[in-house]
């Protein structure tokens, strides 16, 4: 079609190498694109022109023979119809209808389609203590490795995959329509590029096996449920050598007897003794680091919250510490002796002769009750 001269057609130097070819046709190919320029004929000549000069400079041999023959050392039919051939155009486009078709090109360059593998999730279950502390953490986790007998080929020790005759080793093939050409993953290979004709045996040609594998999990310090840690690399291996999934292990925190966690916060409930409560006093109160002494003022009353600064969780994001959050419940006297019933009975006559002094929120209530009645 064309009788200018290729290389000023798509313009590079006649020493350019392969890849600034492929480079200069692409930005050529996208600007002048029939899509981009519906019903514009000058622009459908030129994007047919520079398909022809790249079909010739991209293959070695009418490239050479170009370059010694010009035009006429090359047969510009072979082009395809009126000397312009779209197999390239998946080159061009290929990462977008690759992604569109469920195509996704090997880690290892080859024309074939690679199959992920899949990501896993495990749920890793632990004590508050060890949510807190963080640390390492060894799993074993079901899945599919890569096949060690085979080396992940799939194919039988001693042999190797072939290329495949439909797509000859691509893993794709195009499919026309118009002015665009889609590419799609090989039928026949499935996307692979190639065949196994003698698959191993412990694999039956995957390139993978069900296996359970050890991993140690770093834990941070203060993860709670819900935190997920990913591991890049640790889920399935991919089929045939294919890069392998991702893990995310998730936490789940078991129910402590004596904590509740709230946050960065630690809660937890300690019983006082009448008398402490109401004379004042000491008592031990345990953390997660061991026990630490809490000072009681006189006249306490039951569900009174103290903090205890410093003593809760360390967060996962950010610096600092949370608090120990203690509620101090009053305890009953169960199991009285008859003295200390009798003890107990005189205390509270003496109490009663001044209630209002001594129980003033017992008063209140009281008041309280009597006005409603009388409403």
């Amino acid at each position: 079609m064309s009788k200018r001269d290729y290389y000023e057609v798509l313009g590079v130097s006649r020493n350019a190498s392969e890849i600034d070819i492929k480079k200069a046709y692409r930005k050529m190919a996208m600007k002048y694109h029939p899509d981009r320029n519906p019903g514009d004929k000058t622009a459908e000549l030129k994007f047919k022109e520079c398909a022809e000069a790249y079909e010739i400079l991209s293959d070695g041999k009418k490239r050479s023979s170009y370059d010694q023959f010009g035009h006429a050392g090359v047969n510009a039919g072979s082009a395809g119809a009126g000397g312009f051939n779209f197999n390239d155009l998946g080159d061009i486009f290929g990462d977008v209808f690759g992604d569109i078709f469920g195509g996704r090109r090997g880690a290892s360059g080859g024309g074939g389609y690679a199959q992920r593998g899949a990501d896993l999730a495990y749920d890793l279950v632990l004590t508050l203590e060890e949510a807190v502390a963080g640390g390492e953490q060894t799993i074993q986790i079901p899945t599919m490795i890569a096949c060690v007998t085979c080396n992940a080929t799939g194919a039988k020790p001693g042999t190797a995959p072939t290329a495949c005759s439909k797509c000859h080793g691509s893993g794709h093939i195009q499919m026309q329509h118009g002015f665009l050409a889609i590419q799609q993953p090989c039928p026949q290979c499935r996307g692979e590029g190639k065949i196994i004709k003698d698959p191993c045996v412990d694999c039956h040609g995957q390139g993978r096996q069900r296996k359970s594998k050890t991993l140690n999990v770093k834990i941070p310090e203060g993860v709670d449920t819900g935190d997920r840690i990913r591991l890049t690399g640790e889920g399935e291996a991919g089929m045939a050598g294919a890069p392998a999934g991702d893990l995310y292990v998730q936490m789940q925190v078991k129910p402590h007897n004596i904590f509740k966690r709230q946050g960065q916060d630690i809660y937890t409930e300690v019983p006082v003794s009448f008398a402490i409560a109401a004379l004042g006093g000491e008592i031990e109160v345990p953390t997660l680091e061991g026990q630490v002494l809490l000072k009681i003022p006189p006249e306490t009353q039951t569900g009174k919250l103290f903090r205890i600064r410093g003593k809760g969780v360390k967060s996962v994001r950010r610096a600092g510490k949370g608090d120990l959050l203690v509620q101090v419940i009053l305890e009953t006297p169960v199991n009285l002796t008859a003295k200390q019933k009798e003890v107990l009975k005189n205390f509270d006559d003496m109490m009663s002769k001044d209630s209002k002094s001594h129980s003033p929120r017992s008063s209140s209530w009281l008041d309280s009750v009597k006005s409603f009645f009388k409403e």
